[in-house]
C-alpha cells in the first residue's frame, strides 16, 4: 500500500514561509534543518513541508516553475480546514497573504475562500463537510 507522506512546497525563504503558517494559522513548527533550507509544520499525519529554491534546483536541475513567480497562482492548491472561514481568511490577510476570493458559502454548505500566501503559496480555507 501507497501511503500520502508529505506535500513539498519550494519556497525563497523556508524560514519565513513557516513563520507565516505559525502566525496566521497557529499551526506549529514540527522541524527545521540548521541550514535553514527545509522546514515541516506540525500538521497532524500528512506533513505539509517546505523547502529552500537552493535545495530545489539541487534536485531538478532542468529548473521548475516556483510558486510566486507566476502572476497568477499555480493549478496546485492545499486546503487548510477551520471551523471559522471568515477569521481564518482575516488572519491570512493580515499576515501578508491576498485574497483571491472571499469566504463565500457554496451550494453544498460548505463555506471557502482563497487566498495567495506571501510565498506564492495558493491556498484554500474551508468549513469542514458536513
Amino acid at each position: 500500500m501507497v501511503k500520502f507522506g508529505y506535500t513539498i512546497v519550494y519556497v525563497d525563504d523556508v524560514e519565513k514561509t513557516l513563520h507565516f503558517f505559525n502566525e496566521a494559522f497557529n499551526m506549529k513548527t514540527r522541524f527545521l534543518h540548521d541550514t535553514g533550507t527545509y522546514g515541516e509544520l506540525d500538521t497532524g499525519e500528512t506533513v505539509l513541508a517546505f523547502a529552500s529554491h537552493e535545495l530545489g534546483h539541487g534536485h531538478f536541475p532542468d529548473g521548475y516553475i516556483p510558486a510566486g513567480s507566476s502572476e497568477k497562482p499555480l493549478g496546485i492548491e492545499i486546503a487548510l480546514v477551520t471551523k471559522d472561514v471568515q477569521t481564518t481568511h482575516n488572519a491570512a490577510i493580515v499576515y501578508g497573504s491576498t485574497e483571491l476570493k472571499a469566504p463565500t458559502v457554496m451550494p453544498w454548505g460548505q463555506t471557502v475562500s482563497y487566498v495567495r500566501a506571501p510565498s506564492g503559496i495558493l491556498l484554500e480555507l474551508c468549513s469542514p463537510i458536513s
